[in-house]
């Protein structure tokens, strides 16, 4: 998987991507999971605000 997005991120247009991982609380077990996603760099805060 790294080196899939090593590759996807070697364009000009790479610079304003960020790839954020959140941790997500699952209600029924309480256990965490993890939440991978390309955002732009301007939206990365809206990005961990959501639920």
């Amino acid at each position: 998987m790294a080196k899939k997005t090593v590759a996807t991120l070697r364009n000009q247009n790479a610079k304003g991507f960020a790839k954020v991982i959140k941790a997500v609380k699952s209600s029924k077990t309480g256990s965490y999971t993890f939440k991978e996603e390309m955002v732009p760099i301007d939206s990365v805060k809206d990005f961990i605000n959501r639920k």
